[in-house]
């Protein structure tokens, strides 16, 4: 061999991933921090892999079986690999390989025992950690023993655990390769885990010690409980010491064994104050070298701690970057925007520059830092009271950070943070009038940008768009349109504050909003209900439609307009997607693909429709929904009528009832028309993102969506794109879809859920925010992405959050849970239009609940009953 495939772990540093693996790097860059012990070793290359594989070509059908296997068929992924696994650790070891590795053990020791670890490439990456997927063989004695199971580590590639890790990150089998790592054997008198951050509130602040007696396996196969060292600012803030029982211990000749603790040593702490302070010093040091938060194995042999491995915590959501040491406290945007999932470059950037506070970007989502208004006892209880009314989780946790970090200043008890909603006064309103004014206003604004548009392209695009963007604002932040918005929402909270006061019921506005005027997103779900209607009598439309997901979007229409009765059915959804088209799940992400982008995704809901309903569906619906309001109104007037001042209360309650219902839609207006802009906006750039293709200045037009609105305008100026730059931000994106982002999020990178406080929720229950009225049995659909709902009359549609999108569904449901929202957030408003009993808010709703499950929506009360 004229190549060496085995290297010494201190001539290794972090750059070598690729020749000895994740776990390999990361011990080559240990052994280089100063202060830093790391056991020596060596690595047998990825390219002695590669060798090995080379002498069984029948590898190659296997893993081209393996990559088209379904991950969740675990018996075919388990017979698969075995087979794989047998086969490498049959190969024999190439000339001179065996001789490389006893050459390197003879220098080490031939008589000492060794570690040997797996180290792929595809591990303790930043992005997805690998953690325990491949093997690991402690104590191994003797240069036989050594080799055979380096090639068990070989193997181990293809656990059934890594394969299946692997699919469902994405990564090719094929583009792994297996390193291994050689080093002298640690005996040490207790081991564990450090976390240099806390792994379960994300505290960056706060490291976290495991420790048990004798080797770490004994924690990780959780066998033993093992002491806990919680450390802070140089000092440990709490401990809980186990009763540990067992330990794992060396053997003399190789090998381990599980042995049994002295019961006067079980209760004994694995280790000091002063050493846990002093293992979380190292470990910071280590953070500091890799930059990022550190899970750390360690050794402690004679007081002295020997580091065995590092890893990125994967888990941990990022903290935005604020250009300070101070403490901030941000709130996330996507939780009020009913839209949690991340966004790429291009959508953020594009939200920042139209939004009307500053936004800041982790982990692919935005959020806003509320530090200054919670600080400030004449804003701090305005800012709590709006969260509630969005979002109570969010105005707990806020409360939580306050009352627990004690940072900023208590909350008075009563500070007046504006006007309220609240009391038996009437709050002054606009006229109706204003709202068609608005609306023409918006349209006008819209129909002058398409215009203005079409002329733009180049650098110039991006000074229009810029320009753009601050009309954009003036629009949204005229102060007619937010008094509009206002005005519907507080007639609605002073209903149902007086009405409960009053006559004793809960939620009465959910009623008299029904089927309310000019609500453009409860439209947009009907109008779907008249497409059905134009396909419902077309059978071959229907069949069409069916086999939808086999078609190109870009050809849909006109491949539907072939079969009998499709022109009727193209103009029909023509009509629809001229009107709607902009829109699209989590549609405030400008790289979305839009309905008049992909129009097969109507196809499902079209299909719902035709199968649940019949013809004239939508207006009677809404006809129905009116009348249910009428006569809500009249039972309410006479019921206040017929109490003392009766007179007075009936009049203020018809004066706010008209209001409601002449502002109530407009809610839904302004974000119609910050998506038809963000359309209009997107339909440029892809042109311009097409020029760099046919250019050769990008792979494909959607590579702009991982740049941002300043980068992209950068290489349209220079022609000259940063193609490393876009492959780091697809990975990142695809590491942010694992995340799950906090409500609230502290600068220490403490994640703050925030809990309900409620006393009147049954055992068992699952506890949310009532946002529309009644309660309702039936099958949960437990739905993750729109285009794959399959729903029937009288589901109840359970999801992670509702955007305008969904209402095309919701003529359909019975009932709707979701895990994020509030009473004024898009779904729950849509849910009382339509009449729906509705929770939301329910946090980890599409876990606890099973789909098919039967359950009970109390829409009134807030909760989510699960029934057997």
């Amino acid at each position: 061999m004229t190549d060496s495939c085995v290297l010494d772990l201190h001539d290794v540093d972090g750059t070598r991933t690729e020749a000895v693996g994740g776990k390999g790097a990361h011990l080559g860059a240990l052994s280089r921090i100063e202060g830093i012990r790391v056991p020596d070793g060596f690595c047998v290359t990825t390219d002695a892999f590669r060798r090995i594989i080379a002498q069984a070509p029948s590898l190659d059908a296997r893993l081209d079986q393996l990559s088209r296997l379904d991950p969740d068929d675990r018996e075919a992924v388990r017979t698969l690999s075995a087979e794989i696994r047998r086969t490498i650790e049959e190969i024999p070891f190439p000339d001179g390989l065996a001789t490389e590795i006893t050459r390197a053990l003879g220098r080490l020791g031939a008589g000492a025992a060794y570690a040997v670890r797996s180290s792929a490439t595809a591990e303790d990456l930043p992005t997805a950690s690998f953690a325990g997927q491949q093997d690991t063989y402690l104590n191994i004695v003797g240069q036989a023993e050594v080799l055979r199971h380096v090639s068990r580590c070989w193997a181990s590639l293809f656990t059934e655990r890594a394969v299946i890790y692997r699919r469902r990150n994405g990564i090719d089998h094929r583009t792994v390769r297996m390193a291994v790592v050689v080093q002298r054997m640690v005996l040490p008198d207790a081991s564990g885990i450090l976390f240099t951050a806390d792994p379960v509130t994300g505290n960056r602040k706060t490291a976290t010690v495991d420790a048990g007696f004798g080797l770490g396996e004994a924690l990780v196969s959780g066998l033993v409980n093992p002491d806990v060292f919680t450390v802070r600012h140089g000092e440990v803030v709490a401990r809980t010491i186990a009763a540990k029982q067992r330990a794992i211990h060396a053997l003399p000749g190789g090998g381990t064994r599980e042995v049994e603790i002295d019961p006067r040593q079980q209760e004994r702490p694995a280790l000091t104050d002063e050493q846990a302070v002093r293992l979380v010093d190292l470990g910071r040091r280590i953070e500091a070298h890799f930059g990022r938060p550190q899970d750390i194995e360690w050794c402690l042999a004679d007081d002295d701690f020997q580091i065995v491995q590092s890893r990125p915590i994967t888990t941990l959501f990022p903290i935005p970057e604020a250009g300070d040491q101070e403490h901030h406290v941000y709130v996330s945007v996507g939780h009020q925007q009913m839209m949690t999932d991340p966004m790429k470059p291009l959508g953020y950037s594009m939200w920042q520059l139209t939004a009307m506070v500053a936004m800041h970007e982790a982990g692919g989502r935005l959020f806003v830092d509320v530090t200054q208004r919670l600080a400030s006892p004449e804003s701090r209880a305005a800012l709590l009271d709006v969260m509630g009314k969005g979002d109570p989780l969010v105005r707990d946790a806020l409360e939580t950070v306050l009352d627990r970090d004690g940072l900023l200043p208590p909350a008075p008890d009563a500070a007046p943070g504006g006007p309220s909603a609240h009391g038996d006064a009437v709050p002054d309103g606009p006229e109706p009038c204003i709202v068609p004014e608005l609306i023409e206003r918006s349209r006008g604004s819209v129909a002058a940008l398409e215009r203005d548009i079409r002329t733009k392209s180049g650098p110039a695009l991006f000074d229009f768009l810029l320009e753009a963007f601050e009309e954009h604002r003036r629009v949204l932040g005229d102060p007619l349109n937010f008094r509009a918005i206002m005005a519907g929402m507080e007639a609605t909270w002073w209903l149902n504050d007086q009405l409960l006061e009053w006559l004793g019921e809960k939620n009465a506005a959910d009623t008299l909003t029904l089927s309310a005027p000019g609500n453009i997103t409860s439209e947009m779900g009907l109008a779907l209900l008249d497409v059905a209607d134009v396909v419902r009598p077309r059978p071959e439309v229907v069949a069409f439609l069916r086999d939808a997901e086999s078609v190109d979007d870009a050809v849909f229409l006109d491949e539907l307009a072939k079969v009998p009765g499709g022109p009727e059915a193209r103009d029909a959804i023509e009509g629809y997607l001229g009107r709607y088209g902009m829109r699209c799940a989590g549609e405030i992400d400008i790289t979305r693909p839009r309905w008049s982008e992909c129009p097969t995704t109507l196809a499902p809901a079209i299909l719902d429709n035709v199968r649940n309903f019949g013809p004239g569906a939508a207006e009677q619906r809404f006809e129905q929904g009116r009348q249910k309001a009428l006569h809500k109104e009249q039972d309410v007037l006479t019921r206040l009528r017929a109490l003392p001042d009766g007179d007075r209360k009936a009049d203020e309650a018809k004066r706010m009832i008209d209001r409601v219902r002449a502002f109530i839609g407009y809610r839904e207006y302004p974000k119609y028309g910050i998506v038809s802009r963000y359309f209009v906006y997107k339909q440029a750039l892809m042109a311009e993102a097409e020029r760099l293709v046919r250019a050769g200045v990008l792979a494909e037009k959607e590579d702009a969506f991982y740049l941002t609105f300043q980068e992209l305008r950068d290489v349209v100026r220079s022609d000259e794109a940063d193609h490393r730059l876009i492959g780091e931000r697809k990975d990142a994106y695809r590491s942010y879809l694992a995340l799950t982002p906090p409500r609230v999020l502290t600068s220490d990178g403490e994640a703050v859920s925030g809990a309900y406080r409620r006393d009147d929720v049954p055992d068992g229950a699952l506890a949310g925010v009532p946002v529309s009225a009644g309660t309702v049995e039936g099958r949960a659909r437990v739905v993750l992405d729109m285009a794959q709902a399959d729903l029937e009359g009288g589901d109840i549609l359970v999801t992670a959050f509702t955007d305008p999108s969904w209402s095309t569904l919701f003529v359909g449901i019975a009932g709707l849970v979701t895990e994020v929202g509030g009473l004024m957030t898009h779904g729950a408003v849509i849910a009382r239009e339509y009449g729906l009993p509705a929770v939301v808010g329910v946090a980890g709703a599409t876990r606890l609940i099973r789909d098919g499950q039967r359950i009970r929506v109390h829409g009134t009360d807030g909760y989510i009953e699960l029934l057997p």
